[in-house]
């Protein structure tokens, strides 16, 4: 029973992975080329945001109660982009001081390779006196 249940939810979690929008964006956004546009999605929590108010007005209203299932929804859509703004932002600037790191370990080791070069040389000559 406990293995179905595992079974279950990684299917589940597969699929809204795979065709869920934000979720999709989320995964675009945590890309490399993606970390940039974290701050701009944070905009779209607005939209989630007003969609639940208005959603709530409408239960408000009369409308059917299973609505309140798509409030939830929309108001975690709405955190999940206000999420990763700030998160975008970190992720981006630890890319950064690696990509940062990288570049100067590659000049230090590329400013090394010809005194290394010149030293195994003189040694290889001395060695031929």
């Amino acid at each position: 029973m406990f293995r179905l249940l595992i079974v279950v939810s990684l299917h589940v979690r597969n699929f809204l992975r795979c065709y869920m929008p934000t979720n999709i964006l989320a995964d675009a956004i945590r890309a490399r080329r993606g970390m940039k546009w974290g701050p701009v999605a944070m905009l779209l929590a607005i939209p989630y945001f007003a969609a639940a108010v208005w959603l709530t007005g409408l239960i408000d209203r009369g409308a059917p109660g299973w609505l309140h299932l798509l409030v939830l929804l929309t108001i975690w859509n709405g955190f999940k982009m206000l999420w990763l703004g700030p998160a975008s932002v970190a992720w981006l600037t630890r890319a950064r001081l690696r990509e940062a790191g990288a570049r100067r370990r590659q000049r230090r080791v590329a400013t090394r390779e010809p005194n290394c070069v010149a030293e195994r040389d003189t040694s290889a000559s001395a060695r031929a006196v």
